[in-house]
């Protein structure tokens, strides 16, 4: 039947329009929004060569405590364009700055971030409308304009003068920013040569004293307990936005377990590096840690002591423009039954991060990085690759000053097609760098301080748990996801965004949105 007049059957709920969910199954208290829960499975095993599929249910309660906490975040490379931007980008939004471009006047926003500006699909009304909420409106979220900000860095520009410095908002936009931005400084942070690019030694003039692993542990301690008490706060997340480091040696005796870590450190182990002491020093006081650069800092023996001490960590990497895309387009051309035989990425960039990446040995943990993001799509179809078979996939990264934080990103795919076809698709990806960034630092800082308020407990038992200590619910920010040992690393986008999103649907009650749509395709009961 032809439409005789174009409408769109797409909904958008403001946030302030109020959600009640009517079912017997979810409470909402002062305290705590409960829901009852089936989760549903599928639990296979592969017996005499044969797939034995068996579906399974488990209930559960899901709790999610109403109150907010005041958060604090601690970047760690604060004066860094990652840490300025994101500092600036919320301040902006707070005292909501508007400034002059050559296109027009531009005001304040959060686009890019998750959390803030995209929405959930709930269901559809009795007409066949589908109805979208916006992503906070299902349950209370930390909002990113009460975020307390402090943090570290080896450079003691002011978080104003490292905006300027980066050169990532309009001029317009820095100059009514600079005000609030001047008298921010970073405290001192640590500097161990070995692990990052030697051309950075001459940002670093804001170091802590000595070389004493144990002793900037403390120091670090010592500061968050500091900012924490300084800012009256209830939680602090730390999150590592500085210099990609080079991998570490992981082996027995050095951190494989929590004690060897801690032992590692005290004996002040020179494969300890400035990350993991972050790391450890988080964990230690409690708070959540975030690693946003590729390094491979959440070794076995850091996972061991957040789950001796039941806190958060997740990582690797901020997961923004180039390799975002690629985890998309891997994803479709796979399931679309299409064969990608090669990738080639190139990019080129001039902030200070491509800087740091000239040298080999932290570009070798960028390439890792961008390289995995599509092994998993590649394994789960056997049509298409043989076991150990995978495409070809170079990363190229170089150094061009001159476009700054404007990361140039070209990409190519190349795929094997109907009948001994070819297929290529060439893409050029201009990525304002920081610019992508923030917004995930922004998600990643929200849903962390949410997973500390949600917790959980298995149908028969009395007692609620927090989830597994590594956050694997934040891969979809992150490129390289950390995943808790034995389990997927999912790479594919959207099926990482489905991941979070219905998790908030089961902790108010709501089933899984699983795109099957069957009261638009066959008739339901009323």
């Amino acid at each position: 039947m032809e439409r005789t007049e174009s409408r769109s059957d797409q909904v958008g709920v403001v946030k302030e329009i109020p959600l009640e969910i009517h079912t017997p199954d979810t409470e909402y208290t002062a305290e705590h929004i409960t829901a009852q829960y089936t989760y549903s499975y599928n639990q296979v095993e592969l017996l005499d060569n044969k797939l034995r599929v068996e579906p399974k249910k488990v209930g559960m309660t899901l709790r999610t405590n109403r109150h907010v906490a005041k958060t604090g975040v601690m970047l760690v490379g604060w004066a860094g364009n990652n840490g300025s931007t994101f500092t600036g980008g919320i301040l902006a939004n707070k005292h909501n700055l508007s400034w002059r471009t050559k296109n027009g006047d531009r005001h304040p926003d959060f686009f890019g971030s998750l959390t803030q500006s995209s929405t959930i699909r709930l269901g559809a009304t009795k007409t066949g409308r589908e109805i979208h909420v916006p992503f906070t409106g299902l349950l209370p979220m930390l909002a990113p304009t009460d975020i307390v900000i402090g943090g570290w860095d080896i450079n003691s520009a002011s978080i104003g003068d490292a905006m300027r410095r980066a050169k990532v908002f309009d001029i317009d936009l820095q100059d009514k920013l600079y005000p609030l931005l001047k008298d921010l400084h970073p405290l001192p942070s640590m500097y161990y040569p070995d692990f990052i690019a030697a051309n950075q030694s001459e940002r670093a003039d804001n170091l802590m004293p000595g070389d004493s692993r144990k002793e900037h542990l403390e120091r670090v301690r010592q500061d968050i307990r500091d900012f924490k008490k300084t800012n009256n706060l209830e939680s602090v997340i730390v999150l590592w936005t500085a210099n990609t480091e080079r991998f570490v040696d992981v082996r027995p005796g050095l951190n494989m377990t929590a004690d060897q870590i801690l032992a590692s450190i005290d004996r002040n182990d020179d494969e300890v590096s400035p990350s993991q002491i972050f790391a450890v020093a988080s964990i230690l006081e409690g708070c959540p840690y975030i690693n946003g650069s590729p390094q491979n800092t959440l070794v076995p023996g850091i996972e061991d002591l957040a789950e001796r001490h039941q806190c958060y960590i997740a990582g690797d990497d901020f997961k923004s423009g180039q390799t975002k895309l690629k985890s998309v387009l891997v994803d479709f051309l796979v399931s679309a039954g299409i064969k990608v035989e090669c990738i080639v990425s190139y990019n080129h960039l001039g902030n200070n991060d491509g800087k740091n990446l000239q040298a080999p040995q932290q570009f070798r943990s960028k390439e890792i990085s961008k390289s995995n993001v599509v092994d998993d799509m590649v394994s789960a179809n056997r049509l298409l690759y043989q076991p150990g078979e995978h495409p070809d996939h170079c990363v190229v990264i170089k150094y061009v000053p001159y476009v700054g934080d404007s990361k140039r990103a070209m990409d190519e795919y190349t795929s094997s097609i109907f009948m001994g076809g070819t297929n290529t698709i060439a893409i050029h990806n201009t990525c304002e760098d920081s610019l992508l960034a923030a917004p995930l630092m922004i998600d990643l800082v929200v849903l962390t301080e949410l997973m500390t308020r949600i917790k959980y407990k298995i149908q028969g038992s009395d007692e609620f748990h927090g989830f597994r200590p590594v956050l694997a619910i934040l891969s979809y920010m992150l490129k390289a996801p950390l995943v808790p040992r034995g389990t997927p690393v999912i790479n594919a986008l959207m099926k990482q965004q489905r991941s979070i999103t219905n998790l908030l649907c089961a902790c108010v009650g709501l089933p899984p949105d699983g795109d099957m749509m069957l009261e638009h395709k066959i008739r339901l009961p009323s």
